[in-house]
């Protein structure tokens, strides 16, 4: 394989397994592990690398990446797992946690790993699966220097455009500061598709006209104009993991004791969505929680 560094991965899902992917198609010798063994069998068998069953497999990696729906089962991973991560890593090596986590979480990863000389950075990401499968998502790294210029191998390969955002939680900082904007664009573009809609706009007309003009956004134009107006709802992206970044966000402006009641009414909103959702929801069916009675035409159109 290539001269990159040893490299573990820990989670395939949507996001996941497109970047497992470019790292063994970018040459990296590669320990993959799932908690679905059929999807890690699945995916040693089309890509290649090696299945761990468990953290000893993970005894020679210079890099691992964990890719999980939040921080509470990346600590459960990297911690709990059998003893944890930690006892088999070599002094040195560096964890990179790529879920969107809460920064309190992802530094109580780094204590629980600086007894065995383990350093945490957090990148987590943005561009969603089109951008994962092309190795072009956007990532926010926070972490010490040298921890980040371990990783900075991996990181190249898996993104298109690399900010650093400073110490350890920054990253996980600012992705939830960025998803409390998408969610809050979601909401406002909603509201405006079910008003037109009420007043006899036609939905496809509606966002055909703001996707040329000043309400244009990525949400207006890819969520809400791809997904909602057509009925895909299928960005890949789940509502309740973008509830869980928006309660993040909320949660980050009580400790900075900053009042955000646009946050606090978007936090409100997403909340009670992901309560009525049903499990594994795509993010852009929110405002059929927010307004039941435009379920079925919508769902079907």
């Amino acid at each position: 394989m290539g001269d990159g560094p040893r490299v573990g991965f820990i989670g395939l899902g949507n996001m996941g397994r497109p970047m497992a992917r470019n790292l063994r198609q970018a040459g990296f010798d590669l320990v993959v592990h799932d908690a679905d063994p059929d999807v890690l069998s699945a995916f040693v068998a089309e890509h290649g690398g090696t299945a761990a069953t468990g953290p000893a497999d993970f005894a020679d990696r210079e890099v691992v990446v964990t890719m999980l729906p939040n921080d509470r089962i990346v600590r459960t991973v990297v911690l709990d797992w059998e003893g944890g991560l930690g006892p088999h890593l070599a002094d040195g090596a560096v964890l990179v946690d790529m879920s969107s986590s809460s920064p309190a979480g992802v530094r109580a990863v780094a204590e629980g790993l600086a007894p065995f000389g383990v350093a945490v950075v957090d990148a987590p990401v943005s561009g969603g699966v089109p951008r994962a499968e092309s190795g072009e998502l956007s990532l926010m790294v926070g972490g010490e220097d040298d921890a980040v210029a371990r990783a900075t191998p991996v990181l190249d390969v898996l993104g298109g455009r690399t900010f650093r955002t400073g110490g350890l939680g920054t990253g996980d900082t600012v992705k939830a500061l960025n998803n409390f904007l998408a969610a809050a664009g979601y909401a406002a573009a909603t509201e405006a598709l079910h008003i037109g809609e009420r007043l006899g706009v036609d939905p496809a007309t509606l966002f055909e006209i703001v996707n040329t003009s000043t309400g244009r956004s990525f949400v207006t134009e890819i969520v809400v104009g791809g997904n909602v107006v057509t009925g895909a709802y299928a960005t890949g992206f789940q509502l309740a993991l973008l509830a869980k970044d928006v309660g993040i966000a909320a949660g980050l402006a009580e400790e900075a004791g900053i009042d955000a009641p646009a946050l606090a009414l978007t936090n409100e909103r997403w909340q009670a969505a992901a309560a009525g959702a049903a499990p594994g929801a795509d993010h852009s069916a929110a405002h059929l929680q927010w307004w039941p009675e435009a379920a079925p035409a919508e769902a079907s159109a």
